[in-house]
């Protein structure tokens, strides 16, 4: 599985959304993963060549997040 991004408020799921489709990244809200342990209950789903592009345009607009891999 590809891997996911986490947050601690809705907020903050649905700004990286926004960020990343403004960005020219193909990502999706989904479910969070239990394990992933999430504050939040959303989770943001990308493509894996998209996402140093897509963690550049998280970091440079402030959307705090955490990456969570399926192991």
């Amino acid at each position: 599985m590809n891997p996911v991004l986490v947050f601690d408020t809705t907020h903050h799921a649905l700004w990286a959304e926004q960020v990343a489709l403004g960005s020219g990244c193909a990502a999706e809200i989904q479910p969070a993963p239990a394990a992933a342990r999430a504050k939040c209950a959303l989770a943001l789903a990308y493509l894996p060549g998209d996402e140093v592009q897509l963690l550049d345009a998280l970091r440079g607009a402030g959307v705090p997040y955490r990456k969570h891999t399926f192991n």
